[in-house]
């Protein structure tokens, strides 16, 4: 199940920053700034949880950078995540989901989440925030990707409309 749900992810994120490029810079730079740096967040934390994941230490002082990268850099950084992430929740042994990682927060604060539960808050936060670009894009009468896993699922298998609603 975590592998379909980061292939979708990964689709709605590449859908969300297509759609992302639409904003323009210089009259709306304040609003294509906020788009950016909230799904800047979304990879931070990508990043940091990976790191838990895997044991490893993390560079990440805070859930956000302190500089606004470029849509262009920061789209090819998420597709390299995304890519990741799939692979990770597709290779993972299910006898490993519930294996509980201690680790600390940004702030300092102590954490303790099973595989599982870390693997879900990454797609749980990532369609938060992606909610939250969706918005902006609204707000500025642009068109808003559809992000559902429907929608995902109908793109990535067609076969699924074809054979929808027959009885069986």
């Amino acid at each position: 199940m975590f592998a379909s749900l980061f292939a979708y992810k990964a689709w709605a994120n590449a859908q969300m920053l297509e759609a992302m490029t639409a904003i323009d810079g210089d009259r709306h730079a304040e609003q294509r700034r906020k788009a950016i740096r909230v799904m800047n967040h979304t990879f931070v934390v990508d990043r940091i949880f990976a790191a838990h994941l895997l044991g490893e230490p993390h560079p990440y002082t805070a859930t956000n950078t302190g500089e606004t990268p470029e849509l262009p850099a920061l789209t090819a950084s998420i597709r390299a995540s995304d890519a990741w992430l799939v692979d990770y929740a597709r290779e993972l042994p299910a006898e490993r989901m519930d294996e509980r990682i201690r680790f600390h927060f940004t702030d300092g604060k102590a954490g303790e989440m099973s595989r599982a539960e870390m693997l879900q808050h990454l797609i749980v936060h990532g369609a938060y925030h992606r909610g939250a670009v969706g918005q902006i894009l609204d707000a500025l009468s642009l068109p808003r990707p559809a992000d559902t896993i429907n929608v995902y699922l109908h793109a990535a298998e067609p076969w699924r409309r074809e054979q929808g609603g027959a009885a069986g």
